[in-house]
């Protein structure tokens, strides 16, 4: 018996949100925007009457107002998405304990041992779309079908506020007519190649040879043919499983460029924070630090290095990416971007927790274990205060009216 699998995917999921408390807007032009002023002032989500001027993610706000004049740009509240996300899961929890977050506003669901109680797939899709419309206020489209990559096809092939089924019967006439560049997992580059292959659509792809393929991709090439014959056989995972962490990293491109220690140091701060906060919540530590650095001609360097414990604390993390940037930057040479990366994760409850920084804590001078004793404590007390109240309820006081671009 084929499985039944739903893929849900929020419409507009950012500017829905918003459009939330912005009700007068709702038939305007609308999108969510990074800030006007500064280099990462770009579009990172619009409405349906946006995307009628052809507005589309990741390009400029000029861009933007050229094609349309009028478009209402508002800014994006984080806390509230990752709220509404936590929401919209557990309706899903509703209905299956399989559930699988692909991203915040997507994620697969497998009904199938859920149709004796909530009717076939498609019942189950037009069940979900109606409850988080009813409760949430918003939308998503539905996809069902006997595989993922197929329920993630057919939740993308009607927008907005619809369900897809993608049968073994139906998906070479939904599917194989489409262009290539419509598969799942097939980008740009990848399109191109397949394009000079003479590999135009899905179908073209599902009937090549996987050693022409190979010849071509390597081994994703086989892979992808696989998908597009409908093979895929992946699991979603039960909740509460995950996937090993490999790394945690966040990156920030700034608003002007870094020219000194004290930009880098107050940029480390924060990409630190961030990264200590994920570690924690993901229950991992990390044995090293990666620090990648762009400069204004987009020219990358990228260092690592170990530590003599594994940690999940800011302090830590902050202190070896400075000695990273300290040792491999010479100032005022510009800085564009900084990413914080937390590699070579282990599980939490492994290794003892030292802080061989000997770092400064709360005011007081300690050092060892104490230290790192304390630094935890108080660590996870500013998680506990995020949580409840958001997470720019509390920060560094570095980081207070910084002018390099990073978002109290």
């Amino acid at each position: 018996m084929d499985r039944v699998i739903l893929h849900c995917d929020m419409n507009s999921f950012f500017a829905s949100v918003e459009l939330l408390e912005h009700p007068e807007l709702k038939d305007r032009p609308v999108a969510v925007c990074g800030d006007p002023e500064s280099r990462h002032g770009i579009i990172l989500a619009k409405n349906e009457p946006a995307k009628a001027f052809g507005i589309v993610t990741a390009e400029t706000l000029s861009q933007a107002r050229r094609k349309c004049p009028g478009l209402v740009l508002l800014r994006p509240h984080h806390d509230k998405y990752r709220r509404y996300s936590r929401l919209i899961n557990s309706i899903y929890y509703r209905y299956t304990d399989m559930v699988e977050p692909f991203s915040i506003d997507e994620s697969w669901l497998d009904v199938t041992a859920s149709r004796r109680l909530f009717g076939t797939g498609r019942e189950i899709a037009d069940s979900i779309r109606e409850t988080v419309k009813k409760e949430l206020g918003l939308t998503l489209s539905a996809g069902v079908s006997y595989n993922k990559i197929f329920a993630k096809m057919g939740s993308e092939y009607r927008k907005p506020d619809a369900t897809t089924e993608i049968t073994r019967e139906n998906y070479r006439d939904i599917l194989w007519p489409q262009p290539v560049e419509n598969m799942f997992f097939v980008g740009f580059a990848t399109a191109q190649k397949l394009k000079s292959s003479h590999i135009y659509t899905i179908g073209d792809l599902a009937r090549a040879r996987d050693d022409r393929l190979e010849s071509l991709l390597g081994k994703q090439g086989p892979l992808l043919r696989k998908y597009a014959a409908g093979l895929d056989d992946s699991p979603v995972a039960l909740s509460g499983e995950r996937e090993k962490i490999k790394s945690v990293g966040n990156g920030i491109t700034f608003s002007r460029d870094l020219r000194s220690t004290e930009d880098a140091l107050t940029a480390v701060t924060s990409l630190s924070d961030t990264v200590a906060g994920r570690l924690r919540k993901y229950g991992f530590k990390a044995w090293g630090v990666k620090v990648d650095i762009k400069d204004s001609s987009f020219k990358s360097i990228s260092r690592q290095k170990q530590l003599a414990a594994p940690t999940h604390l800011a302090a830590d993390i902050k202190n070896a990416a400075m000695e990273l940037i300290s040792a491999s930057w010479r100032f005022p040479d510009p800085i564009r971007l900084i990413t914080v990366t937390a590699i070579n994760l282990t599980d939490g409850e492994e290794g003892e927790q030292l802080s061989f920084f000997g770092n400064s804590v709360a005011g007081g001078s300690v050092t060892g274990s104490a230290a790192a004793e304390k630094t935890d404590s108080i660590e996870k007390a500013i998680d506990d205060i995020r949580e409840k109240f958001g997470e720019s309820s509390i920060t560094f006081g570095q980081l207070l009216k910084n002018d390099i671009g990073i978002d109290m």
